[in-house]
């Protein structure tokens, strides 16, 4: 059996002890430390290597977002989690953006705290179905949208945390191609921005988790 190793960035002690005492009875993920985030977590984690790092955001988003960077640069291989009490959608997508594989909120039951390390340890990106009623009511009147090999290459890229001069390098296009590209997706699917796109990037691509590598929990937002 392949053992989760977990780092946790945690500014509350009581939260490290709760973490530490449910992991307690799992045999598939193991606590391996724990530090507020500082000058010296970074290093701490470099030596650990942890499979994954769950990081809450008590520096403030900017601190926040700058550790996922610097622990993404450090040890590529690692998976970073967000874990927050809340945080805007366009804030979501940044943390993808700079190399989060998780959003997860402190709300959520324990369950979905396993499933979503479980999610992101299988190479699969978990965040919480918050879309608005809107896109969800629109992608359930009408059949999945056709797209050309093309745009669906660039929904992968996008559910890959991609920017859009990343999708030109990897695809051999250039940005403005990516973004026309974009536009008719955005027309195709109804969505009304890079998010909602990537929260529905499974659908779109058939649903298939070795093909788009998107994970989605079907928990609301109370």
């Amino acid at each position: 059996m392949n053992v989760i190793t977990l780092f946790a960035c945690e500014s509350q002690p009581i939260v490290v002890e709760g973490l530490r005492r449910i992991l307690d009875g799992v045999e598939d993920i193991t606590l391996v430390g724990a530090a507020p985030v500082s000058s010296d977590t970074l290093a701490v984690i470099t030596d650990l290597r942890p499979r994954i790092v769950l990081t809450d955001q008590s520096g403030g988003l900017k601190q926040t977002f700058r550790f996922l960077s610097d622990v993404k640069a450090a040890v590529p291989a690692c998976m970073p989690v967000l874990w927050v009490t809340e945080l805007a959608e366009v804030e979501c997508f940044r943390a993808l953006q700079l190399g989060a594989r998780g959003i997860l909120k402190k709300t959520l039951p324990v369950d979905a705290v396993f499933d979503c390390l479980r999610a992101v340890c299988q190479g699969n990106v978990w965040i919480e179905h918050t879309v608005s009623s809107q896109v969800v009511g629109f992608l359930s009147r009408r059949q999945t949208p056709r797209l050309t090999p093309r745009e669906r290459e660039i929904v992968r890229c996008l559910c890959r945390g991609m920017r859009n001069k990343e999708i030109a390098k990897e695809l051999s296009i250039t940005p403005g191609t990516v973004k026309v590209h974009l536009m008719h997706i955005f027309e195709k699917t109804g969505v009304k921005d890079r998010f909602e796109l990537a929260v529905h990037g499974r659908k779109l691509l058939g649903g298939n988790p070795l093909e788009d590598q998107l994970s989605l929990t079907g928990a609301a937002s109370s």
